[in-house]
Order: structure tokens, then C-alpha cells, then sequence
């Protein structure tokens, strides 16, 4: 990664969102959005508001980061109760879920926006975003967000760079997932398949595995972490106490990935 090209792409974040009259940012708490959200208060200052959707299936961690960050920064936070399981296709786990969802979510955020008098909505998809299958950005388009981070060319690692460099906490935070993408397409979403998978990616994070996924396979558990964390499941006191503690949740069979963590791989099913 280039340094001065990655300060180059923020200068041109910073004239971009200066431009605008206000801004609404759809805030999760992650790395994209912390990033977005921080250059957008510096150069908006009272103009900007994050608003942010509590959901079953988004990380709880997610929520809680979300609300101590805009606290400490004193930026205009609204979080509201959005519950996609009650969207058939969501519900169904159909390949275009993503779709509809964000659609939902961008409705929601329209009409606060109205409410708030805010001119443009913003969502922090980055450069390396574009390259995977995500539906949701297609609707995202539709519904008229922006996409700042995108627009400035800036990748996950030049975001993460530059998020050490504005001194956030966020910057070497792990990438996380709406927790119905890691249940397989077409098997339905339920509250159980995603009170199993948040719980078992609890246990692994607590066992200090910070990049990790849980896929649902019915009774099998997927486990994804990066090869470099391998070294965790051949400590057998360590192991064995991962596999009670996914047995206790439903699981019956509990599978380490050889490929290591892999973002998105469900989509591979889609051909």
C-alpha cells in the first residue's frame, strides 16, 4: 500500500463530503463506517448524523461500538429497531436477500433523512467492495445513497492506514457480517440459526480469535479463522473445550476450514 496515495484518496474524501450541505451516515460501528463517519464529522461538524439499525442479525458488538464512539466524539446519533426477518425473501434466505434488505433499510433511512433535514445518505462500502457479489449495494444505488469511501477509491487497507493515523480504535477492528450470510442460501433464516451462530463466534473471540466466522451447515459448524490462528485447535485443552462449548449451543459436528477465512464464502455456491 502507497501512503501517500492512500492521504491522496482522504484529501479527495474531504473535498467530496465538503461539498455537501449534510449528511446522513449509516453507522455499524465497523471499520468503513467509524472512518466515514470521523472525516464526515470533521469537515460537517453538526451536519452530519449517524444513524444505525439494531437488528437480531447484526453482531451486538457492533451496536455497542457504535454508540460508545459517537458519544465520545458528541456526533448526533438515532438508532432504530429494524427487524428484516419479517421480509419473505430475507426470510427465505434467497440468493438476492441482501437486496431486499438494504432496500428496507434505505427506506428507513429516507425517512428519517425527511425528517431530520438531511440532504444526501451516505453507506461505506470501500474500492474492494465493488470486485465481490453484494446486492445490497445495487440497491443502496437505487434508492439514491452515496458512497463516499467507494467514490474516493479508498480499499479496506488504505481505510484501516488512515484510521491509525486519525488515532481510531477501529482501525484494526475485524471484519464483521450480517449474521444470516452465514447461513447457507436457501435454507431459511430462523432465530435459532442465528442465536447459534452468534454464540459459537462469542466462544472463539473470547478464546482471542479476533477475525472468525461460524457457518451453519445444520449440525455441522464451519469454522473460518485466519491459517495463522490455526495453532489454537491443536492445543488440545483449548480444542476440547471449543467443541463442549459448541455442542452445548446444537451443534453435533464441529469442522475447521483448511482454507483459513474466506469473506463471502457462501457466494460460492451461487456459481
Amino acid at each position: 500500500m502507497d501512503k501517500i496515495t492512500a492521504a491522496q484518496k482522504k484529501k479527495n474524501l474531504v473535498n467530496n463530503l465538503g461539498a455537501l450541505p449534510s449528511l446522513m451516515v449509516a453507522f455499524s460501528g465497523g471499520v468503513d463506517s467509524t472512518f466515514l463517519l470521523a472525516v464526515a464529522a470533521e469537515v460537517l461538524g453538526v451536519r452530519v448524523l449517524a444513524v444505525t439499525a439494531s437488528s437480531p442479525v447484526h453482531p451486538e458488538a457492533d451496536i455497542r461500538n457504535a454508540q460508545q464512539f459517537t458519544r465520545a466524539k458528541g456526533i448526533r446519533h438515532i438508532i432504530y429497531e429494524s427487524d428484516e426477518r419479517n421480509i419473505p425473501e430475507f426470510k427465505a434466505n434467497t440468493a438476492d436477500r441482501c437486496y431486499h434488505c438494504k432496500k428496507a433499510i434505505c427506506m428507513k433511512l429516507k425517512e428519517i433523512a425527511n425528517e431530520q433535514g438531511i440532504a444526501h445518505i451516505a453507506h461505506a462500502i470501500n474500492a474492494d467492495d465493488l470486485s465481490d457479489y453484494r446486492p445490497g449495494i445495487k440497491a443502496a444505488s437505487e434508492m439514491g445513497l452515496i458512497a463516499p469511501l467507494a467514490d474516493a477509491g479508498l480499499t479496506k487497507q488504505e481505510i484501516r492506514f488512515l484510521s491509525k493515523e486519525m488515532g481510531l480504535i477501529t482501525w484494526d477492528y475485524p471484519s464483521r457480517a450480517c449474521l444470516a450470510s452465514l447461513i447457507p442460501y436457501g435454507e431459511p433464516v430462523t432465530d435459532e440459526k442465528i442465536s447459534m451462530v452468534q454464540r459459537a463466534e462469542n466462544i472463539l473471540e473470547e478464546a482471542g480469535l479476533k477475525q472468525c466466522r461460524v457457518r451453519h451447515h445444520g449440525s455441522v459448524a464451519r469454522i473460518e479463522v485466519n491459517s495463522d490462528d490455526f495453532f489454537v485447535f491443536t492445543n488440545p485443552e483449548q480444542r476440547e473445550n471449543i467443541i463442549k462449548a459448541f455442542k452445548k449451543i446444537g451443534f453435533l459436528h464441529i469442522a475447521l476450514d483448511l482454507e483459513g477465512y474466506t469473506s463471502g464464502s457462501m457466494n460460492r455456491a451461487l456459481g
